[in-house]
């Protein structure tokens, strides 16, 4: 469950949620499912973070000037730290936290607001599971 998880977290195509199911079904506990794919999925994302933020210093004074990274830094101080609740969502989220380490925002906030989101998502699969 915690390397599906990770793996789905990078910029890799793969998603958690089935196996997540799959292994519920199989009788595994719903709690240390949640734990490793929340864990692992938190960790894809801050691999994102990271890759961003080593990348940043030398990137960002490339992509200074063009207009994709001017409408994601405006995005970003217009909204602040919180867009990254949203790292869950599909497509959107892993670019979200390499754009964070772009951005050189704190790693601590990162990985606060990033572990709310995704563990919100596989407790609400947890406890959808349950209640089917």
């Amino acid at each position: 469950m915690f390397l599906s998880a990770l793996i789905a977290a990078t910029l890799l195509p793969m998603g958690s949620e089935l196996i997540l199911l799959a292994l519920m079904d199989q009788g595994l506990s719903p709690w240390w499912l949640w734990c490793w794919a929340t864990v692992g999925n938190v960790g894809g994302s801050m691999i994102n973070y990271l890759i961003g933020y080593w990348a940043g210093a030398s990137r960002v004074n490339h992509w200074r000037n063009q207009r994709w990274w001017l409408r994601a830094n405006s995005w970003f101080n217009q909204y602040g730290y919180g867009t990254l609740l949203l790292a869950w969502l599909p497509v959107i989220g892993d670019p979200l936290t390499l754009l964070a380490g772009l951005a050189r925002l704190k790693w601590y906030w990162v990985l606060l607001l990033v572990f709310v989101g995704k563990a919100g998502r596989y407790a609400l699969l947890v406890l959808g599971w349950g209640a089917v």
